[in-house]
């Protein structure tokens, strides 16, 4: 059996997702065999394996860390939000069905536990160690009954705990000293430690602080990881994009022309793979940001609407918050827009939805020939293709099926004018199409914009992966690191009772 290691965090957003990342990349280029894992992930960004299966993009990007293939057995389950209180439930890459939290937490999930723990097993019988991270935080003692993805999983596996915490936001001894008081004897055993994440300003300043949690809780801290700006790569949750104007990181270089494109994404209800911005904003002189409003839409060059689990919902909101019409308006004038997977889908004449919506016929915003049927089955690929001249791959994953009665093949989509669809997630990180989609937009603006002739969005994803390594490597204890995952479940490291030493 390989050596392993449970990244947990004092909260959701602690910086478990990159901290792994990290690892995996600091590991592989030691010339280790590693692989991540995630037990149970809730995200609407996800991925589509080469088998066909849907996995957590994070544990994609981790996968890529690794230097390896991505597969099913890295994200064994993967629950898609469709409201506050229901999500669908993903097992081994295929949708199973839509649950309540109170369902899933109240049976189905302990159920999974098996499952989850053989393809750990199988993971760690094929690598020499698997990085696996957790969610939210392990002291969710509400959860505790049930839980396949912390605690749950490092007691039935035997893994070590290093615990993750956002120094960034306050409060990091209280939720280290917290989390650990939490957990019962037995889970408490399992935590070897503590690593602080997002730290600014003097180190020496902090090391008091540290010395004293090591005092009150028997356990050290494996590191202080620095902030750093652009790590926040592939992350889980759609739902927390902050609507206002939040400007997604871009690419500091100069445009290469004499402007800038502006592009607006709006921010639609259960929006999904909102990571397909990413490449335009990995571009010089690219500006992306989200919105809500339609007075928003009025400077920008190029308008997005992105994929959303609730395509019906999404169309309301537009209708809700004026930007519908906006949209057809700017259709109308020429301006481009740019419809992916649900943003393709509402641009339609008609919606017949009795799978995510159960809603029967929905009218679209009429901008492109298409219908839309949603069918039982969900669609899961990895296509290649031909646009602009330029070879192209994307991946697919929805329930709805276009019926296209006109317009210009476009993918899989279509384009009539200056309005483009498509179901292709992943299509602008193919540098050749996303220079040619960039030049057409900033013909039909009039913008002096040219894309920069040698911007790869892999090499920079590669960059990215390499920072978080260095990360590690730099500012990580990596002996004791590797120490801890080699050797197992740490041993002998003292109780502390809940509500231990104020």
């Amino acid at each position: 059996m390989s050596g392993g290691l449970l990244v947990a965090g004092t909260t959701s957003d602690a910086g478990k997702s990159v901290v792994t990342a990290g690892i995996c990349r600091w590991l592989v280029r030691q010339g280790v065999k590693v692989a991540p894992f995630k037990a149970q992930n809730m995200s609407l960004n996800s991925f589509v394996t080469r088998e066909g299966a849907e996995i957590g993009r994070a544990q994609a990007m981790q996968a890529q860390a690794c230097r390896v293939e991505p597969t099913a057995l890295m994200n064994p389950v993967l629950l898609k939000p469709g409201g506050e209180q229901s999500s669908q439930v993903v097992l081994m890459g295929k949708p199973v069905g839509e649950m309540s939290a109170r369902g899933y937490h109240g049976g189905r999930q302990q159920k999974l536990l098996g499952t989850v723990l053989d393809c750990l097993a199988e993971l760690r019988g094929t690598y020499d160690a698997v990085i696996c991270e957790g969610a939210g935080s392990p002291a969710e003692i509400n959860l505790r009954r049930t839980d396949i993805v912390n605690m749950g999983i490092a007691r039935n596996a035997g893994l070590p705990v290093l615990v993750v915490g956002d120094i960034d936001r306050g409060g990091v001894f209280a939720s280290f000293f917290g989390t650990v008081a939490l957990l019962s004897e037995e889970d408490q055993k399992l935590v070897a430690g503590f690593l602080v994440n997002k730290f600014r300003g003097d180190v020496s300043l902090l090391e008091p602080g540290l010395d004293m949690l090591h005092g009150l809780t028997g356990r050290r801290t494996y590191g202080v990881l620095p902030f750093q700006h652009g790590l926040g790569i592939d992350e889980e949750d759609g739902l927390r994009v902050s609507l206002r104007g939040t400007v997604r990181e871009s690419n500091t270089a100069p445009p290469v022309g004499e402007d800038v494109l502006r592009v607006a994404v709006c921010a639609v209800p259960l929006m999904s793979n909102f990571t397909d911005v990413d490449a335009l904003a990995a571009e010089p002189g690219v500006v992306v940001r989200f919105v809500d409003r339609p007075e928003e839409l009025a400077d920008a060059d190029l308008v997005v609407i992105p994929g959303t689990r609730g395509t019906v919902r999404a169309l309301e909101w537009l209708h809700e918050r004026g930007l519908a019409d906006a949209l057809k308006r700017r259709a109308a004038e020429g301006r481009p827009v740019l419809g992916i997977c649900g943003g393709f889908q509402v641009l339609g004449e008609h919606i017949e939805d009795e799978v995510e919506s159960r809603q029967g016929h929905v009218e679209g915003l009429g901008v492109l020939p298409l219908r839309v049927r949603f069918a039982p089955e969900k669609i899961l690929t990895r296509p290649e293709g031909e646009a602009l001249g330029e070879r192209v791959t994307g991946y697919e994953i929805h329930h709805g099926v276009a019926d296209i009665h006109g317009g210009t093949p476009f993918l899989d989509g279509i384009r009539v004018g200056q309005t483009w669809g498509t179901h292709w997630h992943g299509s602008l990180e193919s540098d050749g199409f996303r220079r040619a989609f960039l030049r057409e937009v900033a013909a039909a603006t009039g913008r002096r914009f040219v894309p920069a002739p040698d911007t790869s969005f892999a090499a920079l994803r590669e960059e990215q992966l390499d920072r978080l390594g260095d990360l590690i490597e730099q500012h990580a204890d990596t002996d004791a690191l590797w120490r801890l995952i080699e050797s197992g479940a740490p041993q002998g490291l003292p109780f502390i009772p809940p509500g231990a030493p104020a």
